[in-house]
């Protein structure tokens, strides 16, 4: 579930990243990392037609009923449980600074934040990183191999795909005891991360399947190499 959650904030990044750097259309660099197509293809589907008749309409009917501050509150709450993903991966970068400005940022969001239904650091300019174990290996110069579209998770690589798991044991949710509170709370996060993208979906343009593809690999190579946008395969 907490792997479910993590690959629909993947795809909302991807689709809020497309406003701010431009999409090429799909590439002979895009086909060539998609060696997999065939198979990739019928998953996708899978995984659209899921979200089509299943999530989507869950997180439609969360923000028609849920108010807009609420909605602001449970987004905040989670993003401050997912700086322990930030801060674990650049430690592992060696960005010591960006560390230092998660670590604050989850104390002062947990504490005068209110357990962090509020981003009270964002406005102190403590700005939030967005790191994960795969943009890790990419860091340390681990190619991002073929695509790949994983069942129920989405869009990924070949370096991407088994990096989920680490980040998995970095959400605190994972850790704790009472069951139906945290397969409550997994639910909830899944939600609120659909409920992002219902805009951002709006972005989607031709095929779905090569848009996806086209934006996941430029979004990955750009955030690995710091911004510059190039092939990372």
């Amino acid at each position: 579930m907490c792997a479910f959650r993590s690959s629909v904030s993947r795809c909302v990044q991807v689709l809020v990243c497309a406003c701010f750097i431009t999409i090429s259309p799909p590439s002979r660099a895009d086909a060539g990392a998609d060696p997999w197509k065939g198979i990739n293809r019928p998953i996708f589907s899978f995984n659209d037609t899921l979200d089509t008749y299943a999530l989507k309409p869950l997180a439609q009917a969360y923000q028609f009923v849920t108010p807009r501050v609420a909605q602001d509150g449970i987004h905040h709450f989670f993003n401050n449980l997912g700086e322990v993903k930030n801060l674990s991966n650049n430690l592992l970068q060696a960005k010591f600074h960006s560390a230092g400005v998660d670590t604050s940022r989850f104390l002062l969001n947990s504490t005068i934040g209110l357990a962090g239904l509020f981003d009270v650091a964002t406005p102190m300019g403590l700005q939030r990183s967005d790191e994960d174990f795969g943009q890790t290996l990419g860091y340390w110069g681990v190619n991002s191999g073929p695509y790949l579209v994983l069942p129920l998770l989405g869009p990924s690589t070949l370096r991407d795909a088994p990096a989920i798991l680490p980040d998995a044991y970095t959400n605190p949710v994972r850790y704790i005891g009472d069951v139906p509170t945290r397969n409550s709370l997994y639910g909830v996060s899944l939600i609120d991360g659909r409920a992002q993208y219902l805009t951002s979906e709006k972005l989607i343009t031709g095929d779905k399947y090569n848009f996806i593809r086209s934006v996941y690999l430029q979004t990955r190579a750009f955030k690995i190499n710091g911004g510059a946008v190039k092939d990372d395969f």
